[in-house]
């Protein structure tokens, strides 16, 4: 599997990322093994978690059993050294994570302790921040983003803290590199610009939602990411499992993510449907299985770091590892422009 520079680093990851936000709840310990395995077995070197995961549902009573369950797997397994592990800091938010609080340097330490911990590690190698502490227009909040209610001044004074809080863990050995998620182009130049002012740590990726239904990062984050060598870690690929075509014509399979959440958190809805059915019509003209289609597309994007998979059985991981495999024609990019052009950003 190709491998990719993560941002101006000497670490190299896979074009493709094993995802786990359902391990501990749609997904049992086991289960997780055997995905793990089957991904370093096909050329996987990164698993992406979070001290929220799982997700499907969000709950206090699971909170941080994925990333148990990945201690879990490391320690059997003696395989430390095989696989990268990304994981993230909650912001405000859940009350069950540290009062709902924002992230602070305060919390990163608290937050980040837990971590090593339930993953049974000594070392993070990518801590992201999971959301901004400002408001954000990422989980479909485009729609009436306001960002005239900010400080200016706070939310920089709040990046540098949390920059030298980073910086100090780096020191200690408790992480090598970080990186953001659910970030703007203006709040990650912001903290480009601290880093490189006070000499504190360079954010080396970006982890936010980007497929064919959802490319807002095709623009001033593009370009950010090209000049600045900070690359994106693409979730929700598959537009939580709409890319795959699983849920056509309505069927919303037993224990599906659209079972737990019909609109799957606003993604489902008339304009997306309407894309939706353009971009599987693509991929059965030409004989493409529509998830590894998709995929292709995501791993083609000259900014993209790595695709964060995911999967609630081994056909569907194989299917998606399988898209690592897949060059995607012109034809098939002419045509995706085309409906993209007509039904840009759906969600």
């Amino acid at each position: 599997m190709k491998l990719n520079t993560l941002g101006n680093t000497d670490t190299h990851v896979s074009e493709l990322c094993l995802g786990s936000m359902t391990w501990g709840t749609q997904n049992t310990p086991e289960e997780a093994f055997s995905q793990i395995d089957y991904a370093i077995e096909h050329g996987i070197n990164i698993i992406d978690t979070a001290e929220l995961y799982p997700t499907t549902p969000l709950s206090a009573q699971t909170q941080g059993d994925t990333e148990s369950i990945i201690g879990q797997w490391l320690s059997n397994s003696g395989k430390r050294d095989k696989v990268l592990i990304a994981t993230k800091v909650a912001g405000n938010g859940p009350k069950w994570i540290d009062d709902g609080k924002p992230i602070t340097g305060e919390k990163i330490r608290k937050s980040l302790e837990s971590s090593l911990q339930r993953l049974k590690s000594d070392t993070v190698d990518l801590y992201q921040l999971h959301w901004p502490n400002r408001k954000t227009y990422h989980f479909r909040q485009s729609w009436h983003f306001d960002p005239t209610t900010q400080n200016k001044q706070e939310t920089q004074d709040g990046m540098y803290e949390i920059l030298s809080t980073l910086a100090a863990l780096i020191a200690e050995g408790k992480i090598r590199h970080v990186g953001l998620s659910n970030e703007s182009c203006w709040g990650t130049a912001q903290y480009l610009r601290l880093a490189e002012e006070h000499n504190l740590p360079r954010m080396v990726s970006i982890q936010n939602e980007y497929s064919l239904l959802h490319r807002l990062f095709d623009l001033d984050l593009a370009e950010l990411a090209h000049n600045e060598s900070i690359g994106l870690l693409a979730f929700s690929p598959l537009a939580a499992g709409m890319l795959s075509g699983k849920y056509e014509n309505g069927t919303i399979p037993k224990g599906s993510r659209r079972s737990m959440q019909d609109d799957l958190t606003g993604r489902y809805n008339e304009r997306s449907i309407k894309a939706l059915h353009k971009y599987l019509s693509i991929a059965k003209e030409h004989d493409l299985d529509p998830a590894q289609m998709a995929l292709a597309f995501c791993t083609s994007r000259p900014f993209m770091t790595s695709t964060i998979i995911g999967a609630t059985n081994m056909e569907q991981l194989a299917i998606n590892v399988g898209a690592a495999e897949i060059t995607l024609s012109d034809e098939v990019m002419k045509a995706i422009g085309e409906v993209y052009r007509d039904l840009p950003n759906t969600m």
